[in-house]
């Protein structure tokens, strides 16, 4: 957490290794601040509900910094006695409650309803920033935020095909999964905010300081306005703090609002605290929130509807998803009556049912959510359950992680999803072909499939109301353009799962330039042939050889490519020659360099010669590219007798 390491890469591998043999022999030994708790287990644990032992409840709010200073008069008065301040960017992700005994982690809790919440400690130990073992026996509960680094979301959505929402959903998500190695996958971080020490400190701010000085991650960015206290020592002890007088806090939460986008995570407002713990009991608690505390928002206030019905949609991969219809309610200048539900985990998070007053806010001011349940329904409507059965075809839905799917191809639904799809402006782009034309088309039966976009003679269009020779001629043209559209663009517009944009330029420029060498690599059933590729990783080879292998999609391919479609590129002249030099090599990398840094850029010099990168030394590796810091790659590599390459050789190969 420091960046500190006080023994080598491979020192500390080569222990890591040793311990886990150890733990596997003698189970019993392993204790519970182990860093080979760090990799979570495949085992599948339940998420039992566990009472808290603290007070976890909600926070009044303010949208106003007049509300606000009215109610730092406010509680200054009730306190009888001017009040000292501090303020922290409020967290948009998962609120988590740690309990330690005798300086070990023992439990992690959710937040649940504020009384009982659901055990996912295996899930909270894979986030290394969550301390295992105290630098002292301290026995505390701490409350804390986990969240997901914005730029580290947007790099996870950018391989997706169906994009997370925001951080805070897949944060949330993630810390319910009941496999925590698919925890210790995410990147997950924390900040801790509130520490329950016994005996107290007399004020938060000490609070704040023996939480760092246990090893708990705090966020630098604290203020702190109060009259009472020196402003210098303040600075002094805490240099990249805010601090100032209390009539400052105004002007300070301008400065907040402006700076939130610079952040790598999301926050959606600051929380104003009462320094004094002992004013803190004084002022006590309502049934609801804190009389010490309050959230200042910068979104909107949200508003509040009741939830009519609940409908699923049917995408173009066949995933359902669950959609709120609500009755219609002004928020943020617009009329929102509709919001997506994402999938039953999310339903069974809120235990929202039919007729439940709900809360609903437009999330980065567009995308309509429902956040809370407000209160429940007096119609005895339980908790909603997704149907066993497709809406569109009948078919059986089947589950995959968090989502239903309908496994039927024919689906009409997905159909005109996938033709949809296809013909939009971001992937074929054929132009004059509409939502109401596509729908007449396939209304018709005149397009059951993308191919038969190429098929149909739109002549006999000309019989129908509404459609001229002019129109025809145009949607004559617009198929006619598309056939011009790249390799990549038709690849994209296949609608494979997973494989956006971003997954196509990794698979052709890791050499995959042609749907032949794609297929073949697909039949022989190994996901390392795409895995080898830096940025490809397994979900998204199994997706590929799942999909390429499919009769159904291997026909739609074909008859794309007997229509003129494009399904192959040439190598750019500039890397002919580049192309032969590492043929047939796949290569790993370990330690650090002069000349590549990061480290990635020697493999991206790999892959422009035709050679192809994996992220661990396996049989099938070639070529072990090590630098200084090598660890237990290299010695894996000598065991498996594959060619080590230092710097120097490598900047030779490449020249030769």
């Amino acid at each position: 957490m420091l960046s500190r390491p006080s023994i080598s890469d491979r020192e500390y591998d080569r222990l890591f290794d040793r311990l886990l043999e150890l733990e596997r022999a003698f189970p019993q030994g392993r204790r519970a601040d182990s860093p080979t708790q760090r990799v979570g287990s495949d085992l599948t644990h339940e998420l039992p509900e566990v009472r808290h032992t603290i007070p976890v409840l909600s926070l009044d709010k303010a949208y106003t910094a007049e509300d606000l200073e009215a109610w730092i008069v406010k509680t200054n008065k009730n306190a009888d006695q001017a009040l000292s301040y501090a303020v922290e960017e409020k967290i948009d992700g998962a609120s988590i409650v740690l309990y330690y005994e005798e300086g070990v982690l023992s439990r992690a809790v959710t937040r649940g309803n504020g009384i009982v919440g659901n055990d996912v400690t295996p899930n909270v130990k894979t986030i290394r920033a969550v301390p295992l073992r105290l630098s002292r026996p301290e026995t505390i509960a701490v409350r804390g935020e986990i969240f997901l680094p914005r730029s580290l979301f947007e790099r996870i959505n950018s391989e997706q095909e169906t994009p997370y929402a925001n951080p805070r959903n897949l944060a949330a998500g993630t810390l319910r999964r009941v496999k925590s190695a698919e925890v210790a996958a995410v990147p997950l971080d924390i900040f801790v905010y509130e520490g329950h020490f016994s005996p107290p400190p007399r004020t938060h701010i000490e609070v704040l300081e023996q939480l760092e000085e246990l090893g708990f991650k705090l966020n630098p960015d604290t203020a702190f306005f109060s009259g009472r206290y020196d402003p210098a020592k303040i600075r002094k002890r805490h240099p990249a703090w805010s601090v100032g007088e209390p009539a400052e806090i105004s002007r300070y939460l301008e400065l907040a609002r402006k700076r939130r986008l610079e952040r790598d995570y999301e926050i959606d407002g600051l929380v104003v605290k009462v320094n004094e713990l002992a004013a803190r009991e004084s002022l006590g608690f309502t049934g609801h929130h804190p009389r010490w505390a309050i959230a200042f928002k910068f979104e909107a206030p949200e508003a509040e509807s009741v939830v009519e019905n609940i409908e699923v949609q049917v995408g173009r991969t066949g995933r359902i998803t669950p959609v709120a219809r609500m009755k219609p309610v002004l928020l943020s200048g617009s009329t929102i009556s509709n919001a997506t539900l994402h999938n039953q985990d999310y339903v069974d998070l809120l235990e929202l049912a039919v007729g439940d007053r709900v809360s609903v806010s437009k999330r980065g001011d567009v995308i309509p959510a429902v956040e809370r349940v407000v209160e429940k329904n007096e119609l005895g409507n339980t908790t909603w359950k997704m149907p066993k059965s497709c809406p569109s075809c009948g078919g059986e839905l089947v589950r995959r992680g968090a989502h239903q799917f309908c496994p039927n191809p024919s689906c009409p639904d997905q159909v005109r999803g996938r033709i949809r799809f296809f013909v939009g402006r971001n992937q074929m782009d054929i132009e004059n072909l509409g939502p109401e034309t596509l729908d007449l088309l396939i209304d018709r039966g005149l397009v059951r499939d993308v191919q038969d976009l190429y098929a149909f003679d739109p002549a006999v269009l000309l019989e129908l109301p509404g459609f001229g020779e002019k129109k025809v001629q145009l949607i004559r043209e617009g198929l006619a353009k598309s056939k011009q559209r790249s390799y990549r663009n038709v690849l994209v517009s296949l609608g494979i799962p997973d494989i956006g944009q971003k997954a196509v330029e990794l698979l052709a420029e890791g050499g995959y330039r042609d749907i032949d060498s794609l297929l073949t690599a697909a039949e022989q059933m190994d996901p390392e042939a795409f895995t080898r590729i830096h940025g490809i990783g397994e979900k998204i080879a199994r997706t590929l050889i799942e999909e390429l292998n499919r009769p159904v999609v291997r026909r739609r391919i074909e008859a794309l490519e007997a229509a003129g479609l494009s399904f192959s590129e040439e190598v750019p002249a500039d890397r002919e020659r580049l192309t032969q030099s590492f043929s047939a090599q796949t290569w790993c990398v370990t330690g650090s360099f002069e000349h590549f840094k990061p480290r990635e850029l020697a493999m991206e010099e790999v892959k422009r010669r035709g050679g192809r990168v994996t992220s661990s030394v396996t049989s099938k590796t070639t070529h072990l590219l090590a630098g200084p810091g090598g660890g237990s790659k290299l010695d894996k590599a000598r065991e498996l007798g594959v060619r080590v390459v230092d710097e120097a050789e490598f900047l030779e190969m490449l020249d030769s």
